[in-house]
């Protein structure tokens, strides 16, 4: 089952972002994430547990006619249920949310050595028209065992 998360899901979030990332907020962080306003975090659950989640900005404009655009951020799937399909409903559920505010692209940017470049393809991702840069303050994560 793939839903949006909501404040009473943000231990079993934090759980499954450690797969992601060793340094996650606290759970109390989870209520200001998914209250923000065009923030979207969307789950699929097995058996009762949280297995796969991503989130979706939508971020005003002033190009498109106004129309929004959306920024899918830490997407992460728990390695035993890898492979499975759970992350291709969330990415729809979040798609259908995207495309319901008007919003005129998705974005999203993955590591190079991630191996998940060829699923957001099969997904109709490209990286034909733009080329994705990024400045940061934080070094970069590195890529997590299995």
């Amino acid at each position: 089952m793939t839903r949006f998360l909501t404040s009473g899901d943000a231990e079993n979030a934090c759980a499954l972002l450690a797969h992601l990332m060793p340094d996650i907020a606290a759970p109390t962080a989870f209520a200001t994430l998914i209250d923000h306003p065009g923030t979207f975090v969307a789950g699929a659950h097995a058996g009762g547990d949280l297995i796969a989640m991503a989130t979706l900005h939508l971020m005003p404009n002033m190009t498109q006619g106004g129309r929004p655009y959306g920024v899918i951020e830490n997407v992460v799937t728990h390695p035993d249920h890898r492979g499975k399909g759970h992350m291709r409903g969330v990415m729809a559920h979040l798609h259908r949310q995207a495309w319901q505010a008007n919003a005129y692209k998705i974005m999203l940017m993955t590591g190079r050595d991630t191996g998940a470049k060829g699923f957001y393809e099969k997904l109709g991702y490209s990286a034909d028209q733009k080329h994705g840069m990024q400045i940061r303050q934080v070094p970069p994560r590195t890529t997590q065992s299995k």
